[in-house]
């Protein structure tokens, strides 16, 4: 369904009219996103972005596999996975 007569002169209108309607779309969705955000910002919270290793990457696994050989036998690794364990909440886990 169009939304606008001029959409429905022709069909060389189109995809302008498409182009329209995308942008007023956007710009509603933008609105909310913001209206949403600055709620949150209200609330004492920020925004924060972080970056982590893709764990779908082609050698992911093989790489975690040759780092955790590096350390093996490393006795400073070993006692803090010890304090890991002896610190980790394991409630609700199965």
């Amino acid at each position: 369904m169009r939304k606008s007569v001029a959409c429905n002169v022709s069909g060389v209108y189109d995809a302008l009219c498409y182009m329209q309607r995308e942008i007023m779309m956007s710009i509603s969705t933008s609105a909310r996103v913001q209206k949403h955000r600055q709620s949150l910002r209200e609330a004492g919270l920020r925004p924060l972005q972080i970056w982590v290793p893709d764990t779908r990457r082609n050698g992911f696994a093989d790489e975690c596999r040759r780092q955790s050989l590096l350390i093996r036998d490393d006795a400073a690794d070993q006692e803090t996975c010890m304090w890991l364990e002896a610190v980790a909440d394991h409630d609700g886990w199965q």
